[in-house]
């Protein structure tokens, strides 16, 4: 029962990556430039700010200043199989069930700022490094409905002969980075930078286990009152094995006072009826655990924290080729609990989200290497890889040590300006995650993929430039095989997303 209790209670935390494109935890298109290209890596832009801070530069001197828009959909579909939902009155008879959440982010906006002077490029950024939007799951999750179909099945032999629920679930994360930095010219082809993140990161939790009802052979009643009936018959029951026992004992005492051993069959009538009130009195016991689904399940939880960590990069040019890196230290977050969830538990997943306490949720160390090769002076071609250190990072209870290994990233595109004014790109990138069937579940799943995108820019004037960009990202199905355990028989976890972003951009140089 403690462990039905960990489920209702933990599901209300669910953990939404909303807009990602990246890492676990870190969001990469942080510009339009990157969302129609994305292979940025070692290109020479104000979008560099981001992805290639070295590079920025070998832009003019002068301001440049980058403003970005994106607006995001995403679906997340799990499909779970659990012999338990059978019970469900709604399920018809089904032990498969799908469950789907919907996360829009309308409004993802980035700030990308430089300044070049002399062989200095002082630089200023604001972007959603993590999250970036709501989740919405509107009948819960495949561990939400577990919970209360493997309570329907403890209550069998009262009754019970299904159960129906109402579940709901949302979760909203987002995480605003702050970067400042300067890169400086060594030589004519050899830059290199020097800058910090602040992150802030924000969260709020809500869970909801409402109406929750048993199906018996008089139809369906409210849980409460269903609670009520069983223990008062159990009472009942209780008390009419107790004077029994009482009346079975008295009889052989006569037999044991008068120095004669007592009939075997009273003997075995005395053993039966204790032990039919042991069991009944278990059953009492076990009831009393799920009082707390009585009203339901209504939890909210707030998180808040900030980090910061440095960032160094490079970049160098030799003919039509230009090589550039960055490497982004680990930024170390402890997100602080405002939160339903007041005191201690003895399951410690519990207590990632007690009221008061503070959670490991660092945002792991990042490498990134790129080449770009300029074909011609309007034809460019680029290609880069990313790599995660996830499993060097510190979340709750070592979740990182549940992976398989880092995650990878490669990516490339090319550019085209058609004409002086009208420029046109297009890339691909193709993240691999280290994931485990340990490490998966439904309260926050990522999953290998492939995205591509393509765009356009268009020169409104030397000083304005307009960026408009699509990206799509298609997802693998990971299949997750569950070990049943008392409080959930689910044994199958299918997993996948949908992630659709139309983003716009004005580069501005004064």
């Amino acid at each position: 029962m403690n462990k039905l209790k960990f489920t209702c209670i933990a599901i209300a935390m669910l953990s939404f990556t909303a807009v990602q494109a990246g890492g676990i935890l870190t969001n990469t298109n942080q510009n339009i430039a990157f969302n129609r290209m994305m292979a940025r890596d070692a290109a020479i832009g104000i979008d560099g700010v981001y992805s290639n801070p070295a590079g920025v530069i070998f832009l003019n001197p002068g301001l440049h200043l980058s403003f970005n828009w994106q607006v995001a959909h995403q679906t997340r579909t799990i499909l779970t199989t659990n012999p338990d939902f059978a019970l469900g009155m709604n399920n018809d008879g089904k032990t498969t069930k799908k469950f789907k959440g919907v996360a829009d982010a309308p409004c993802i906006p980035s700030i990308q700022a430089a300044y070049n002077t002399g062989k200095w490029s002082f630089q200023g950024s604001f972007a959603v490094t993590g999250g970036g939007g709501k989740c919405e799951f509107d009948k819960g999750i495949g561990s939400f409905e577990s919970a209360v179909g493997a309570i329907a099945g403890m209550l069998k032999p009262l009754g019970s002969t299904g159960y129906d629920v109402d579940g709901y679930m949302r979760g909203r994360q987002y995480y605003f980075g702050f970067t400042v930095g300067a890169a400086y010219k060594l030589t004519e082809n050899l830059s290199v930078y020097g800058g910090v993140r602040l992150l802030y990161g924000t969260a709020s939790y809500k869970a909801q286990l409402n109406n929750i009802r048993v199906n018996t052979a008089n139809g369906a009643v409210p849980f409460g009152a269903f609670l009520d009936n069983a223990n008062a018959t159990i009472s009942g029951g209780i008390q009419q094995y107790a004077e029994g026992i009482q009346k079975l004992q008295q009889g052989i005492a006569q037999y044991t006072s008068a120095g004669v051993q007592a009939p075997a069959e009273l003997t075995a009538q005395l053993t039966a009826a204790e032990s039919a009130k042991a069991q009944l009195e278990g059953t009492q016991k076990s009831l009393q655990t799920l009082e707390i689904y009585r009203e339901g399940v209504n939890l909210m939880s707030d998180q808040s924290g900030f980090g910061i960590a440095p960032i160094m990069g490079i970049d160098y040019k030799v003919g039509n080729f230009n090589f550039a890196a960055k490497y982004e230290f680990k930024t170390r977050i402890r997100m602080k609990n405002s939160s339903t969830v007041k005191e201690a538990h003895a399951i410690d997943a519990v207590n990632k989200y007690r009221d008061g306490s503070s959670v490991p949720e660092d945002q792991p160390a990042l490498l990134t290497a790129g080449v770009q090769w300029s074909i011609t002076p309007s034809v460019r071609i680029g290609a880069g890889c990313h790599l995660f250190f996830d499993k060097s990072a510190h979340w709750y209870n070592h979740e990182e040590k549940k992976l398989d290994k880092n995650t990878w990233e490669f990516n490339g595109g090319a550019e085209w300006d058609i004409t002086d004014k009208l420029q046109v790109s297009g890339g691909f990138q193709k993240t691999n995650y280290g994931l485990s069937d340990e490490y998966m579940n439904d309260m926050s799943f990522v999953v290998s993929s492939y995205t591509y995108g393509f765009g356009v820019g268009y020169k409104i004037s030397d000083k304005v430039k307009v960026n408009l960009a699509y990206f799509q990202t298609n997802y693998d199905t990971y299949k997750q095989d569950v070990k049943p355990t008392p409080a959930n028989s689910t044994t199958h976890n299918d997993y996948t997303r949908t992630n659709r972003v139309f983003g716009v951009g004005v580069d501005l140089t004064l």
